[in-house]
């Protein structure tokens, strides 16, 4: 587990990599399920055992990850069909804050997840959730956040549309 002199870019790779690979665990341990959401309190049980201690996949999104960036959403999994996609490799501490944005812009602009627009925005639901991690930091609204991996504005007083979330396993179908 990350110690005290690691870098900020340590600890932000180690924890996206186990939130990645836990989740991964869990649905191979639980196969077959049709979702994540078929498993027991699959966010809230503490089965992940690093350095003596036990975390639950919550703990690490919630208590750890979130505190870096409002990126982290697009670079850990939930194994779900509308799911930003699972990054391919390891994080690394030489390559987490461009990877994160790399994959952040690839989510906000592929129309599986996001319809953007000017005008009419329709936009994952991990916005409206996470709506306070996309508006901190100066950025006044999700609608100036997204706009940033866009590459054009949409004006604040635009209202965004959520799309609906599938929870169906992320089998490499295509969502739905």
């Amino acid at each position: 587990t990350p110690a005290a002199d690691w870098s900020r870019e340590e600890k932000l790779a180690y924890w996206l990599n186990a939130y990645n690979a836990f989740t991964v665990k869990l649905i191979v341990d639980n196969y077959p399920v049709k979702s994540i959401k078929d498993i027991d309190k699959p966010w809230d049980t503490k089965f992940i055992k690093l350095g003596g201690k036990s975390y639950s996949l919550n703990q690490i999104e919630n208590d750890i990850l979130r505190q870096y960036s409002p990126l982290i959403h697009f670079g850990i999994n939930c194994a779900s069909i509308s799911c930003p996609k699972l990054y391919n490799r390891a994080f690394l501490a030489t390559n987490v804050n461009a990877r994160l944005k790399q994959l952040t812009k690839e989510f906000i602009n592929d129309s599986k997840y996001n319809q953007v627009s000017a005008t009419s925005p329709k936009v994952s639901s991990i916005f409206e959730w996470y709506a306070k991690d996309f508006t901190q930091g100066g950025r006044a609204s999700v609608q100036r956040f997204v706009s940033r991996y866009v590459g054009y504005e949409i004006n604040d007083d635009v209202e965004l549309q959520y799309l609906d979330y599938n929870w169906g396993l992320n089998d490499g179908a295509p969502p739905r």
